[in-house]
């Protein structure tokens, strides 16, 4: 992720511009100008381009690039005025540098059409949604299993079980819907909720290895959205502690069943009897492997398959692009909702001049009020197409030394 440089630095950085006259990069209209500073930086900078910069007027906000020593610097300025080919701005909040990105963006032009399309299956689905997603196709299955038949799993797992808890319980969100505290902790979060021992501990604020426990804050937090009263958070997190010592559970856990975005639904197990060891880290991990072989379990026996989306192409609206990846928004929608980062989407960019088609996945997505925002990098291009978009949208040949100007810190 691209990292915000410090005040100090910033204004390092800014007096090296002057000092050195650095050039500073615009990229507009597939054309590239070329920035010098003609003033120390005092709130406002003052350029002077290396020519007349066709329709760029005040109140505009623009994005310039320079090397400094190697490290490719980024940020963006509001034009305050433009005469012939002097142009001020204001004094920008932050310089950014670390980008992952390959070349630069620049806004998208509108002769340029992009859609996508879904590279696996989706699906529509009546079960809690969560802000993450899980791949099913990442599950390490041994090849002893038989995925088609779940109660066989089931009763390995129940084998299993009698080896480290005193029980088990397994859920599934079809017909009941979470209406215990647990289950509408684990529906919101699609986390686990992990209690290694009710005698001696509370909750933990380590979130554990990928981040996958409930801690502390998190539970805090679903307390104060059900209205509890923050100065009495800590006294309802010791009493859900005690209430279930004195229902006889020592140690306790519970792990969501995952699929994609959705949590369909948990295995419990606890432990009530002394003599067993509480729960620990390996014990999450195994757990949350049955968990992961019961959805593919799921899958492979077609139980979601009433939900599967039909592939069907839709249309995003670029906001930026590069030769290696591009920004679009799309409106809040469930299609929306079913874009997360790491998803895998077919492209097919079109010009007025050539068609590419490569797959683009998404690295990050963030959301105003009514729409939502996914950074794309490609993959599975062929060297021809990052050519012809690096000379179509920066209006220039691709040479070694301007690979190696655009290329960010990846």
């Amino acid at each position: 992720m691209a990292t915000p440089i410090k005040r100090i630095e910033k204004d390092f950085l800014l007096k090296i511009l002057y000092d050195y006259r650095i050039p500073v990069i615009y990229l507009r209209n597939q054309t590239q100008y070329c920035f010098t500073m003609e003033k120390p930086a005092k709130d406002q900078l003052f350029f002077k381009s290396d020519r007349l910069v066709e329709g760029l007027k005040p109140r505009k906000k623009i994005g310039l690039i320079f090397n400094y020593q190697g490290q490719v610097i980024t940020f963006s300025v509001e034009v305050f005025s433009v005469k012939d080919q002097s142009i001020v701005t204001n004094e920008p909040e932050f310089l950014y540098k670390n980008l992952e990105r390959s070349f630069s963006r620049v806004a998208s032009l509108p002769e340029i059409e992009v859609q996508f399309t879904f590279s696996g299956d989706r699906y529509s689905l009546s079960y809690p949604r969560t802000d993450s997603y899980e791949n099913p196709d990442d599950t390490d299955v041994p090849n002893s299993i038989d995925l088609r038949n779940l109660n066989a799993l089931i009763q390995q797992m129940a084998v299993w079980v009698k080896g480290c808890a005193s029980g088990y319980k397994m859920v599934i969100f079809k017909d009941v819907k979470p209406s215990t505290m647990e289950e509408r902790l684990l529906a919101e979060t699609g986390k686990a909720l992990f209690i290694p021992s009710t005698e001696f501990e509370n909750l933990s604020d380590d979130a554990g290895p990928q981040n996958r426990l409930i801690t502390r804050s998190v539970f805090k937090r679903y307390l104060e959205s059900t209205g509890t009263d923050p100065q009495y958070l800590d006294v309802v997190c010791a009493r859900f502690i005690k209430q279930k010592l004195d229902a006889g559970i020592l140690s306790d856990l519970w792990v969501p069943i995952l699929f994609q975005e959705y949590v369909i639904g948990y295995v419990r197990i606890w432990i009530n009897t002394s003599g067993k060891q509480p729960f620990d880290n390996y014990v999450i991990d195994s757990l949350y492997h049955f968990a992961k072989i019961i959805t593919s379990s799921l899958v492979a026996n077609g139980y979601f398959d009433s939900g599967k989306m039909k592939k069907e192409p839709f249309a995003g609206k670029i906001i930026d692009i590069s030769a290696s990846g591009l920004l679009f928004t799309y409106p809040h929608s469930p299609l929306a909702s079913s874009l997360f980062p790491e998803n895998e989407l077919e492209m097919q960019l079109t010009s007025p001049h050539r068609r590419v088609n490569c797959k683009a996945r998404i690295v990050r997505r963030y959301k105003d009020s009514s729409h939502g925002y996914f950074g794309c990098s490609f993959s599975d291009i062929a060297a021809e197409d990052i050519r012809f978009l690096f000379e179509y949208l920066y209006g220039k040949t691709l040479t070694d030394s301007d690979s190696g100007f655009l290329s960010g810190q990846v």
